[in-house]
């Protein structure tokens, strides 16, 4: 019993460390700025409802698809790397850029499955965790590897369900600045993917 509430414990702070649902909150509403609150919760529940499924399948299926089209998890993780940090590059630029103009999401609400759902909340960095998670595990670890990732997920949505109130709270220009560094820190994430994919590809310990 023990061991499973260590492996909780585990699985639950990895997820928490790769997804947190908070640090999300700019990203959310730099992606959603100007749709009305029922197009935000729709997309709000895409996003994090798509996110749990692609990570459901990897966990159940990731190997099985790996083999299939043959994918390395280097190869994976560089272009989830460039993903992420084209993404994070976008939301430092002072002007509106490609991605940016996804928010305009009473036309395009397709920013629920790209960026949001992947590669942010179910990236590289997600999926891999979770599939190291569930590697030569039994049942019920890989019942609660898929049980805490619904949890997660379930606080992602809370956080953005939010963050109109969290907004007003600590007013716009935070929030501007807080999409400013998020941004940094998601294309460094991205960059280090890379790195990571590199390292493997390479075996350059």
């Amino acid at each position: 019993m023990d061991n499973l509430l260590t492996f909780s414990l585990t699985v639950f702070t990895g997820f928490f460390a790769i997804m947190n649902p908070i640090a999300g909150i700019p990203v959310f509403v730099a992606l959603t700025e100007g749709a009305d609150n029922q197009t935000k919760k729709r997309i709000n529940k895409k996003a994090t409802t798509t996110a749990f499924m692609i990570v459901f399948v990897f966990i159940l299926l990731g190997k099985f698809i790996f083999e299939l089209f043959g994918i390395t998890i280097p190869a994976f993780k560089i272009t989830g790397g460039i993903l992420v940090f084209y993404i994070g590059f976008e939301m430092l630029q002072s002007a509106k850029s490609t991605v940016k103009h996804l928010r305009k999401v009473e036309v395009n609400e397709e920013i629920s499955i790209s960026p949001l759902a992947i590669p942010l909340l179910s990236g590289p960095g997600t999926i891999v965790t979770a599939m190291n998670f569930v590697t030569n595990a039994d049942f019920i670890r890989i019942s609660i590897v898929i049980f805490i990732f619904a949890i997660m997920c379930f606080l992602t949505y809370l956080s953005f369900r939010l963050s109109d109130n969290i907004v007003e709270k600590i007013g716009k220009n935070v929030i501007g600045v807080l999409e400013k560094i998020m941004g940094l820190i998601i294309a460094i994430i991205g960059t280090n993917m890379v790195i990571e994919g590199i390292i493997m590809a390479f075996a350059l310990y």
